[in-house]
């Protein structure tokens, strides 16, 4: 069984990749249990605070990336890149002046995204790219979803009713779920 772990980048309740990232966690996967952590509760990155202890929303999410195979960013994009909230977060998981473990050394990343604008989540991609490298993770390559327009994407609810999103959606899973397995002999 492949455990895959989905993360948002944005904390705002009706954000399209929260959406995006349930929508992931519904699809029908053979063989991959998807489960979702939160960027919620994570204070501003300050080294002081981390001296004093590891704030439990950070604890908890190095936790799941620890015990992920693999894991699945959904990332807004904000001024032509990535979310600060989300950057901040990373920078707490992948501190190791605790001397915790590096949580994202080999570890396979993947990125996904959707925007309102007619490009997707292009630049914040990008911007991601020398964050992953510095810190050691496995970055996917194969495959990435970018999905424009989001607001025709999905309903009031933030259900995700685009049959051809939900395909690239579900093909994007999928192939990372098989880079995972083959990476790790599963």
């Amino acid at each position: 069984m492949i455990k895959l772990l989905g993360i948002s980048g944005s904390l705002r309740k009706a954000s399209f990749n929260k959406a995006l990232l349930h929508a992931a966690l519904e699809l029908p996967l053979a063989d991959v249990r998807f489960t979702a952590g939160t960027i919620e509760g994570i204070p501003l990155y300050n080294a002081d605070i981390e001296r004093e202890g590891v704030p439990a929303p950070v604890q908890l999410l190095k936790d799941q990336i620890a015990a992920a195979d693999g894991v699945i960013l959904f990332t807004p994009e904000y001024n032509n890149s990535m979310p600060g909230v989300f950057k901040n977060a990373i920078d707490w998981a992948s501190s190791s002046m605790t001397g915790a473990p590096n949580v994202f050394a080999g570890r396979a990343f993947a990125l996904a995204g959707t925007s309102p604008s007619p490009f997707g989540t292009l630049l914040s991609q990008n911007a991601w790219l020398p964050v992953f490298r510095t810190l050691g993770a496995d970055l996917w390559s194969g495959k990435r979803l970018m999905l424009p327009k989001a607001g025709a994407l999905f309903d009031r609810d933030g259900k995700l009713v685009d049959e051809d999103a939900r395909g690239r959606l579900k093909a994007f899973v999928e192939a990372f779920a098989a880079y995972v397995a083959k990476t790790k002999g599963l």
